[in-house]
Order: C-alpha cells, then structure tokens, then sequence
C-alpha cells in the first residue's frame, strides 16, 4: 500500500497532550503488532523538541516544543516547564502564536529568560517570566537588530545575549540609521572582496555578531565589543551553523566578565583551514583577551562552548585540532580559572567525538554524549583525568541536548529518541536507563507499526568492520519477499543513528512494502577516528563498494529480502554516492539522488565551502590529479544506465543548483529514463510540510514503479 493510501490519525490536542502526561510518559512505545503503519501526517505532526534547560538546582526543566503544521501560519512553538522528579505534570508557560527560543532559568530558578518576536515587535527580544508570580512576561530588550540566546549573570542582575549588527556600530541607534540607509538605496547588489560569500541557503553580508549585557530588570543594552579591535579584523565572526552564524559564550564565575569563541581567520577559508580561539572580555566592554591560539594555547586548534565549574575554578570547552585531515574529533579541553592555565585534554574511549557536555555540581565530574555504533551515548570523567569512561551501555537510541545539575541526585537531564521513539525530555540515570519527564509524542506513537531497528556488522573486502541497520516494514511477514531500499547517508562525517529522523523517516519509507537499509561506510562518525579519516583521498569508490557490498550480506542473511528487487539512493554526500553508483554498478533497479554532485570539479567551484574539498582530493583542483578524474561521477558518463529520481533544493548553496542541472543534462543526453524535481522556496535539506509531503509521495511512487518492474 502506498503513501497515497494510508490513512492519517488526527494529532493530539495539546490539551489532550497534558492529561495523557503521566499515563504516556511510562507507557513503552516499542513497536505494536497491532499498530498501523506510519504516515506522514504522523511523521508531520511529532513535536520537535528544544535541547532542555536545566534549573541550578535541579528541580525542574524548561523546553520549547513546537507543533508543526502543513500551514505555517497553524504552526506553534510554546514554552514548557517540566518538574525534574516526575512527580508533578507539565506545564504550558505561554500560548503565543510566536516562536519562543532558548530558554535559560535565572540563578535562583524564579525566572526564565528567552527570546520571541511578539506581537508589535520588530525582531526578537528577551523576555522574562516569573514562575513564583505568574503573570504576563515582561519584556527585557528593544534593540533593532534582535536578540538571542539569553544568559543570566551569576547575580542575575543582567543578561547577557547575542546580536547581529552592522559593522563600526557603537549603539542602537548606529544600527537603525544604517538600515534605513540601506534600505533607502536605489541599486540592488552584493559586492565582495574575499571568501566565504555564502552559507548553507544564504548569502553574507557585512553583519557581524555581537555580545551585549543589559540589565535583567530591562534598559538599554551595552555592546560589549563595539570598540574593539577585534571585531575590525577581516576575519572576525562567529561559529557557522546550518541556519546561521553564532558566538558561543559565558558569563565568568564573578559576573566581572564574558568567555566567548571567535575567528579572526575567516577570510582565509579559500585557502587554509579556520579556527576558533577562547577570549575573555570585561562585562563593561573593551578589549578582549584571547586566552587561546598562536602564541598560547592550542595554536591553530578550535575551542567553542565554553562553560565554568558551580565552584568558579575551572573552564571547560570543546576542543577540536586541525592539520592535514580534513575530519578531526572533539575533545574537551579544561582550564583552571581565573589563571586560564590548560590542564589535561579529556578524551572519550574508541577516540570517539564529544557532542554536547555538562559539569557537574561537584565542580569535577564532567558528563557528556559521544556517538558510538549508531547511537548517541553518556560518558563521564573527572577533571584531571585525560579520558573518560562509559557511564552505562545502552543498545537503542541517543541522548541529545545533555544538561547536568547534580549526578549525586540523577539530575541529568537530555531528549531522547530511537527509531520508534520520537523524542522526549528524559531524566538519566548516571546508573543505566532513563525516566520520561515529557508525553509529547509517546501516546500518538504507541498506536504505529514501528519495528525496531536491527544491527547487524560484516567485515568489508578490504577489511574494515562495517555497521548496519535494517528496517522492517509494517505489518512485517518473514514468509513475503520484500524489496530492499539501500539509503545512503550524507555527511560523510556523520552516521545512520538508531533515531527518529524526519527528513529520511526511515519507517516511512519502508512503508508496507519494503526492507531499508542503513550502511554506516568509510568515513562515518561514531567508530573511531581512523575508520572517519579513511575517506579521505578515496571519496566515491570505497564507500560505493561498502554499500554494495552491505546490500549482499543483508540479501544473503535475510531470506525475506528480495534480492532481485533492490534500489539505492540517498541525500547531500548520500546523492553524492548514488551519483557514483550511477556510473559504476547495474547492482540496482533505480536510483535516487537529493543535492547529489555529479561533477566534483564543479562543485569545488561554487559550493560554499572549498578547502576541505581540496585536502580530500589531495591537491588543488587545477592540477587535476588523483580522484578529481578517477573519481568524478561526470567522467563516468558513458556508462549511465539506471532509471533515477533527482530532486534539488533551489536555494541550496552547499550543493548548487548547477550539479543537479548537468547530471540532468548528461541523463537527458543519455536518454536515461528520469524524474527531476526541483522545490524553489527549499535549501540542502526539504523542510516545509506540503514540499517534505510530495517528496516522500515521489520517493514512494518512484520506488512502488521499479521494485514492482518485471527483472530484465
């Protein structure tokens, strides 16, 4: 049955949400023999969780959840206040038609900051709410330019936030005399002189990050780098992220000064890789101090997220090295405080990636998440030590957003999901497991169809131990053949995660119908730094040949696998791959390929990043060595033969339009039967509800019309 014909269950009302609370939140959602398949109104409709905030003490939790709707104008992303101890239900702060955004509590816990554009506001704003008095929430800042991710000082007298503000600004009103400038001109062009020009789905501009304080009972903000000389360098700015740019920071245990991570070596990403130094700047603004870099402490390494023990001693940060390859993994570096003197780099076991960390009220436990195998794990260390240790093993799903207040209590807070679990805020036991704090998504879940994924390993030819997942259909029957879908995953520098993903839902894509499967290749995250690096000067070739090399095992393992009946496809490096497997392999009766390069040489030209492309290849583009001819996708041209869906993004600037447009013309050219879909107002990824629901209505008609073909 496909997508068309399956029958959506209405969401739950948000009322309904609250008083299933407590009966949801320790029902299991495990997969129900008696449950029916996933739709994509199910799919839609999931909240989508904020990473939490975590009060001092522990006692409670704050978290954004957002209702998605096929219409935005439908769509709501309200303030929640979740009591850590389970004992009591959750409770909706506000019931604005705005979007509220990083949430932080007071040091007392009597007060959350966050921002929201409201009604009659010009950009987003901080406000406050008081939990002890109730009441509507009281705006902190009206600045032109907006404001973001609060932080309240550790006296809570200020807040600190985040702006973006045109360059040699000194005040607001700098700001609002320059926009109206701007927008008063008659031409309309962008003028550059150096790199980067875009990120992701946008263009740059002169903008720049900013940190301001202003006082947590409201008044006019100060920008505590608008003097600086820092911010003048031709290559300040912040931390990239896949919806814009950010400055990681925080306040100094005596509220005297501001921590913060910045670039000064931006401009130089054409050529040489960037990197991120630690600076401490006076909480009256002025010059910063840079606390790490050429010079002092990690010369040309990246430092970002920084945070300080309860006890003010130590400083603790992320800490990634550069050099010659292109993937390196996190650390944590830590420091002692006020001397910012370094102290032992903390690694996780396997030389695995530290994705988020907390310390713990003891000031010396340090507790973190690392992918490990396709999940996302909890670790811990004390200070001093220089690697850290297994909290527990766990065999489905991942810890994401962690928080920690105080371990000694279990007050470890994160959002969990797995394949049949969409998230919700749990608290971790240091011990092993966890307990819901949240029902957002569990009641709704409980009524579908949703095997658990299956892990199975096979060495590879060349004698790498490959990780997989496979996912069962609905209404599985081990005596049907089933078709199976391989799906290929982007990055590479990521992995197939036991998690609940929208974009690729693998459920959703399995339907009734058909077996996925889930290949973690040479150059994923979560096995080890060497198995990650392993891509680097063999991109296509070695990966393509893992895929299809997992293809044959699970066919050869799994008897309900339809060998005959097999298709391939993936998104971003996954198109990238399919692209290649287009020109190298009949393994597969079609193909699927979403922001998928065809022409590496193209691509090292227009995306928005380009070094990195560089070092993989190992050497520069125009001396056309090594895999910029033996593994380009276009060169294989000739032998192009597979039927295959390409589908595009028009505002993608990672992979631009202009891939898709020539693997496009080399298919029409080849007369090779072909569907291409491209969505104008979408980016890399496919993200808005009615554009996500016909890709996934595509994506099954395409593979319902080749899994079902009659073998050539």
């Amino acid at each position: 049955m496909s997508l068309l014909r399956r029958l959506a269950l209405p969401r739950a009302t948000r009322a309904t949400i609250v008083l299933l609370a407590l009966a949801a939140a320790a029902a299991s959602t495990a997969a129900s023999a008696a449950g029916r398949p996933i739709t994509h109104e199910d799919l839609w409709g999931f909240a989508r969780l904020s990473p939490p905030a975590l009060s001092h003490d522990g006692r409670f939790a704050a978290v954004v959840a957002t209702r998605p709707a096929y219409d935005p104008t439908q769509q709501s992303a309200d303030l929640w206040l979740l009591p850590t101890d389970g004992k009591g239900e959750p409770r909706q702060l506000t019931f604005s038609k705005a979007a509220e955004a990083g949430p932080v509590f007071s040091p007392d816990g009597s007060q959350i900051a966050y921002t929201v554009q409201r009604e009659g506001d010009t950009a987003p704003q901080v406000y406050v709410i008081d939990l002890r008095q109730g009441g509507e929430p009281r705006r902190v800042t009206s600045i032109s330019t907006g404001a973001r991710t609060p932080q309240f000082s550790p006296d809570g007298s200020k807040l600190l936030f985040v702006s973006t503000v045109f360059p040699g600004t000194m005040n607001d009103a700098d700001n609002v005399r320059i926009a109206a400038e701007r927008k008063a001109r008659k031409d309309n062009v962008r003028v550059y002189t150096g790199f980067p020009i875009r990120n992701w789905d946008r263009w740059l501009d002169d903008r720049q990050q900013r940190l301001f304080v202003v006082p947590a009972a409201g008044g006019e903000a100060k920008d505590l780098l608008a003097a600086s000389a820092l911010v003048k360098q031709p290559g300040f700015g912040g931390r990239f992220t896949e919806t814009g740019e950010e400055i990681d920071a925080t306040w100094t245990p005596d509220g005297q000064a501001v921590v913060f991570a910045a670039t000064v070596n931006r401009h130089r990403a054409a050529f040489a890789n960037t990197h991120t130094d630690l600076y401490r700047v006076p909480a009256t603004g002025g010059d910063p101090e840079r606390l790490t870099g050429s010079g002092a402490i990690g010369a040309q390494d990246s430092f970002g997220r920084p945070q300080f023990s309860a006890d003010g001693r130590h400083l603790v940060a992320q800490f990634t090295p550069r050099g010659e390859k292109v993937y390196q993994p996190t650390h944590l570096a830590t420091f002692s405080w006020p001397a910012a003197k370094a102290g032992p780099t903390i690694t996780v076991p396997g030389d695995l990636a530290v994705s988020s960390f907390g310390i713990d009220a003891d000031s010396r436990t340090l507790w973190m998440t690392a992918e490990e195998a396709g999940h996302e794990k909890l670790f811990s260390a004390r200070i001093g030590d220089t690697e850290a240790r297994r909290a527990f093993e766990m065999d489905r799903g991942v810890y994401t957003g962690l928080q920690v207040a105080d371990a000694a209590r279990g007050v470890l807070v994160a959002n969990f999901d797995s394949a049949v679990n969409p998230p919700e805020v749990v608290r971790i036991n240091p011990r092993g497991g966890h307990r819901a704090l949240s029902a957002f998504n569990s009641a709704q879940a409980a009524t579908l169809d949703l095997a658990p994924a299956e892990t199975f390993w096979f060495d590879s030819e060349r004698g790498a131990r490959i990780h997989n997942q496979l996912v069962k259909p609905a209404g599985f029957d081990p005596a049907k053949k089933y078709p199976l879908f391989v799906l290929i995953h982007g990055g590479p520098h990521i992995m197939w995660r036991d998690s609940f993903f929208t974009r690729w839902n693998y459920h959703l894509i399995a339907g009734t119908e058909r077996v996925v499967l889930l290949t973690n290749y040479t150059g994923s995250t979560g096995f080890g730094t060497a198995f990650a690096q392993g891509i680097q000067g063999d991109p296509f070739e070695g990966p393509a040949n893992e895929i299809n090399q997992a293809a044959d095992v699970a066919i050869e393992r799994f008897g309900f696998i339809d060998g005959q009946r097999q298709c391939a496809g993936g998104a971003s490096y996954g198109g990238h791959l399919a692209n290649w497997l287009q020109g190298t392999t009949t393994h597969y009766r079609c193909l699927v390929s979403h922001a998928g390069l065809v022409n590496s040489e193209a691509q090292w030209g227009t995306s928005d990043v380009i070094f990195g492309r560089e070092q993989n290849a190992g050497g520069p583009v125009w001396e056309r060595g090594g895999v910029w001819v033996s593994q380009n996708p276009m060169l294989k041209a000739a032998s192009f033969q597979t039927p295959v869906l390409v589908t595009i993004g028009e505002q993608d600037f990672r992979v631009p339009l202009n891939n898709t447009l020539e693997y496009w013309s080399l298919l029409q050219r080849r007369g090779i039967e072909s569907r291409l879909l491209v969505f104008p107002d979408e980016n890399h990824w496919i993200l808005k509800g009615e554009n996500s629901r016909t890709f996934y209505r595509e994506l099954d008609q395409w593979l319902d019309r080749w899994e079902s073909a009659p073998a050539n």
